[in-house]
């Protein structure tokens, strides 16, 4: 079997993404399953060839609230099993998660709340990281889980460019990174960092405001985060800082295969 190559992307918005160039660099990429978060759209606002770009299935989770959050599958192969309604309001709200089940892994593709506007949400924010790690434990007793998406959290100084400045600043504050250590702890594994445990300023969102892009100012919020028990197969991690049409740019691994 092929090696497998997973990505994920924060795209701001699909239908703004579609606009600067989205579909074609799909069909380029050509990944075996790629995950959207951020896309701020309901189905019925898109057109067939986004909701089902030639060559692959989508499977969408839509906000209750339009033009917010929502994620998004693709998936050149159909999996075994979708889900994006788990039954708990916290976790199915705001279109932040979808699950699909692969022969070897299940995946868990995720946009993680963002705790920046206010305290409440913040709360939120911390609710949900909890919830979703309970959640998630269960499916892990029958095969690997793999969790991509954008989690919203730097999680060590190395994964942001003022980390000093930035101790404050929700997605860096000690609460939220002790989550990721927790996740840790769990058997979970960061894996770009496993695989690239020296590499500096790599980075996965940049503040738009501050074309903070072009001098490279940014954070590492973007992740693949493996089951240990599937570690080995993972054979790359990577960050594709170069491809454009969102405030973050995609990340990805490759997966060998059986």
């Amino acid at each position: 079997m092929k090696n497998m190559t997973l990505l994920s992307w924060n795209v701001n918005g699909v239908r703004a993404a579609v606009k600067k160039g989205f579909l074609p660099w799909l069909q380029e990429a050509s990944p075996d399953i790629l995950c959207l978060q951020e896309t701020k759209a309901h189905v019925e606002q898109l057109s067939h060839d986004i909701i089902h770009p030639d060559g692959y299935m989508g499977i969408w989770n839509s906000a209750l609230k339009k033009g917010y959050s929502g994620t998004a599958t693709f998936s050149k192969e159909k999996p075994l099993m979708e889900m994006s309604n788990f039954g708990d309001l916290t976790l199915d709200g705001e279109g932040r998660i979808i699950l699909t089940e692969h022969k070897d892994f299940y995946l868990f593709n995720v946009y993680f709340p963002n705790g920046a506007r206010n305290r409440e949400r913040l709360d939120f924010k911390m609710h949900f990281y909890d919830r979703f790690l309970g959640f998630i434990e269960g499916y892990r007793k029958h095969k690997p889980v793999i969790i991509c998406g954008d989690v919203n959290t730097a999680h060590r100084p190395v994964d942001l460019s003022h980390p000093k400045e930035n101790e404050k600043t929700s997605g860096f504050l000690p609460m939220e990174r002790k989550w990721l250590d927790k996740l840790e702890k769990h058997g979970y594994v960061d894996t770009f960092r496993s695989l690239h445990p020296k590499t500096i300023e790599a980075y996965s969102w940049w503040d738009m405001k501050t074309y903070a892009r072009t001098r490279n100012i940014g954070w590492r919020i973007d992740y693949f985060w493996a089951d240990k028990a599937i570690m080995k197969r993972i054979k790359k991690a990577f960050i594709l800082n170069d491809v454009m049409g969102s405030d973050h740019c995609p990340v990805g691994i490759e997966i060998a295969g059986t």
